[in-house]
C-alpha cells in the first residue's frame, strides 16, 4: 500500500442475505487527511464503516488500514483506530478524569504516560477544571468533547467520527469543528460522516458520496460544486404561500423548480435571461417578489444532483438527525 494512503478499499461488498447493501466500492483515504463520507439514509454509509472498524465482516473485497487487512488482522486494526459514535460512548457514572484514564488503560497506554496525556487532553478540550465531576452532569457538547479526548488518549492513527455535531447548539458545534480542524493540522487522520453537508464543506479536504451501495464520486468539495449540473440557480420568494412550482417550471429555459420552506430554487440555463421572465411571471399572477437572488452551486446542490435526492428528503433527514 502506498505510504500516502492510510486506508485502501478495494471491491468491498456486503450482503445481508439477498440484500446487497454495499456494492463493490473502491476508495482511498490519505494519511493526515480529513475525509468525508456522505450519502442519503440507507445508502450504505453505516455498513461501510462497520466493515472498516471490524464490527461487520465483508462478504467480499478487502480493506487495508495502516497496512493491515481488516479481515485477517482485525485486532491489530482495532488497536490503530478510534471510533467516536453519534451516541454517547462515555460512562456517566464516572468523572471525566476516570473516563479518560480508563480508556487509556484499556488500550495499553503505559501507567507513567496516562496522567500526562489525560491532563494535556482535558486542558486542550477545556474540561480540566471539571475533571472530577460526574459525566452525568455534562452537557451533550461536553460529552462529545470528552468522547473525542478519550479516543485520542491512546493516539490512534485514524479516527472515525460519526455525526460529530448532531444535536449540539451552535457554539458547541463550532467548538467541535475547530477542535477537529486543529487535530487534523497536527496530523490526525479523520473519517467523517455527517448529515450536515455544509459541515463537510467546511472541514473535509475530499469527500466520497455513496448512493444505493455504490460510490458515486470522490473529489474535493470545490470540484464537486463545479460538477453540479445546476450551475445557474435563482432563489425567489413571493408574498403568497400558494405553491407555484409547476407554473414556474413552464417558464422558458427553466430546467427544474424545487420549493423548500417557502423558497423556490429555480435551476436555469442562463440566469440573466431568466430573471426578467420571473419578474414578468410575478406580475402576471399578481405576486409580489419579496426576495430574489442568483446563487452559486453549493456542495448540497452537488449532493442532490449526484444522488438524485430531493432537497425536502435531505431536509427531513437533517431534522431527524437533530432530534435523534
Amino acid at each position: 500500500m502506498p505510504l500516502e494512503n492510510i486506508i485502501e478499499v478495494t471491491s468491498l461488498t456486503k450482503y445481508y442475505g439477498s440484500l446487497l447493501a454495499v456494492d463493490s466500492i473502491n476508495f482511498e483515504v490519505r494519511s493526515r487527511e480529513l475525509f468525508g463520507f456522505l450519502g442519503p439514509n440507507g445508502a450504505g454509509k453505516t455498513t461501510t464503516i462497520n466493515m472498516l472498524t471490524g464490527i461487520s465482516r465483508p462478504s467480499s473485497g478487502k480493506a487495508i488500514i495502516a497496512g493491515y487487512n481488516v479481515i485477517h488482522d482485525p485486532v491489530r486494526v482495532k488497536e490503530l483506530i478510534g471510533v467516536v459514535p453519534d451516541i454517547s460512548g462515555v460512562y456517566d457514572e464516572l468523572n471525566a478524569w476516570d473516563n479518560i484514564n480508563f480508556n487509556a488503560k484499556l488500550h495499553g497506554v503505559p501507567k507513567d504516560e496516562r496522567e500526562t496525556r489525560a491532563k494535556k487532553l482535558l486542558e486542550a478540550f477545556d474540561l480540566y477544571d471539571r475533571r472530577n465531576e460526574r459525566v452525568s452532569n455534562f452537557s451533550r457538547g461536553m460529552k462529545k468533547r470528552l468522547m473525542i479526548a478519550t479516543t485520542l488518549v491512546f493516539e490512534p492513527k485514524i479516527i472515525f467520527l460519526d455525526e460529530p455535531t448532531t444535536g449540539l447548539d451552535v457554539q458547541s458545534s463550532r467548538q467541535i469543528r475547530n477542535l477537529i480542524k486543529e487535530m487534523n493540522k497536527q496530523g490526525t487522520t479523520f473519517f467523517l460522516t455527517t448529515h450536515y453537508i455544509e459541515e463537510a464543506d467546511q472541514l473535509c479536504q475530499r469527500i466520497a458520496i455513496i448512493n444505493k451501495g455504490k460510490i458515486v464520486t470522490v473529489d474535493t468539495p470545490e470540484n464537486l460544486k463545479k460538477k453540479a449540473k445546476a450551475e445557474n440557480i435563482i432563489e425567489v420568494t413571493f408574498n403568497i404561500a400558494e405553491d407555484f412550482s409547476e407554473r414556474l417550471g413552464e417558464i422558458s429555459r427553466v430546467k427544474n423548480v424545487v420549493r423548500v420552506a417557502g423558497k423556490y430554487r429555480i435551476y436555469v440555463e442562463e440566469s440573466s435571461d431568466t430573471l426578467p421572465l420571473i419578474v414578468d411571471f410575478a406580475g402576471q399572477h399578481h405576486l409580489k417578489v419579496t426576495s430574489i437572488a442568483t446563487l452559486k452551486p453549493t456542495l448540497e446542490d452537488a449532493f442532490v444532483s449526484l444522488t438524485c435526492t430531493h432537497p425536502e428528503v435531505l431536509a427531513n433527514e437533517k431534522e431527524l438527525s437533530r432530534t435523534g
